[in-house]
């Protein structure tokens, strides 16, 4: 297991360190892979963040939970994870056995450099790796991610797509045309 803590208008203690490192224990047992977790700490109008990011075989699991006390943000994103792997976690046994190799998906961010003159400003850019996937598989991921529309390539019509949350709860899907 890879784990990365960070500090944002914090300095992370080892105090802090060892309290996350604790609680990724709870969630490496859910997985026979290698896995890769980031976790971002941060206060802003003393408002404690605690940002987890679980990078595994190409599934993102994402959590943010914010309190005012820095020791129950982190109990309560772990809890909000473990939470997602218990939900979704025959459709992530599924895949994890259909898939042979290890995905190589990895999200950076980086802020964009704004253009003067410009009638829309860019604020983030994100890369990543994009897997060929199922929309089912995609739908998980999206859900997995918190994230209300998702951008993957298409298995079945090997082209690009985007599934995204509708308004009656449902899914939509947008397909390319080759």
């Amino acid at each position: 297991m890879e784990l990365t803590v960070r500090g944002k208008n914090l300095e992370i203690t080892d105090a802090l360190h060892s309290y996350v490192e604790k609680h990724t224990g709870k969630i490496q047992r859910y997985f026979d892979k290698p896995i890769k977790i980031n976790v971002l700490l941060r206060i802003s109008n003393m408002t404690k963040t605690c940002e987890v990011t679980v990078f595994v075989d190409g599934i993102i699991l994402r959590g943010v939970e914010k309190s005012d006390d820095m020791y129950k943000s982190i109990d309560l994103v772990f809890d909000k994870v473990e939470r997602q792997i218990h939900k979704y976690k025959t459709r992530l046994a599924k895949r994890f056995k259909e898939r042979n190799t290890l995905s190589h998906q990895f999200v950076m961010e980086k802020e964009a450099a704004s253009a003067p003159d410009t009638e829309f400003e860019i604020v983030k850019t994100k890369h990543f790796n994009i897997s060929p996937m199922s929309p089912e598989e995609a739908v998980l991921q999206m859900n997995l991610l918190g994230h209300s529309f998702f951008m993957f390539f298409n298995s079945e019509t090997e082209a690009m797509a985007v599934v995204y949350r509708r308004d009656d709860g449902k899914y939509g899907l947008i397909d390319a045309d080759r």
